[in-house]
């Protein structure tokens, strides 16, 4: 017998459980099973960061989670450089194509004059905005 609970609050332990499980399922069934960090960040002679990229390499992805610079950099084609180096570290690890996702109100056209192109829309999210999923392909680049 089993019960089946709705948790409004779940604790911790039980998403962490839930992830592991099914990261270990995923190992059972993908031939590659790591994902490495990897991130380029400009700082200034305080060691403050003022711009960053980070992401994951995947087999032959690069999974780009964040991109920022900060208001004094903008404008200066530093998340352009940033984006180039991050681009030119995932081909030295293998990598062919990139995914990441922006919203609505983030840096879709930034992403397009750098070579991404949209693959899909997420509309209503959260409620009434929306999340692009863009891929760029890497071959380009590392020739």
């Amino acid at each position: 017998m089993y019960e089946l609970i709705v948790e409004q609050q779940p604790d911790t332990d039980l998403l962490d459980l839930l992830e592991q499980k099914i990261d270990e399922f995923n190992a059972e069934h993908w031939e590659v099973k790591q994902r490495f960090p990897l991130a380029v960040s400009v700082k200034d002679e305080a060691g403050a960061l003022l711009a960053g990229a980070a992401g994951r390499t995947f087999g032959k992805w690069l999974l780009l989670d964040n991109l920022w610079v900060s208001p004094e950099l903008r404008g200066q084609r530093m998340g352009q450089q940033l984006l180039l180096k991050l681009e030119e570290a995932a081909c030295e690890r293998g990598c062919e194509f990139v995914l990441l996702d922006t919203l609505g109100f983030q840096a879709r056209p930034f992403y397009e004059s750098n070579g991404y192109q949209m693959q899909w829309t997420q509309a209503q999210y959260p409620s009434t905005g929306c999340k692009y999923f863009m891929t760029k392909s890497l071959l380009d680049v590392s020739a």
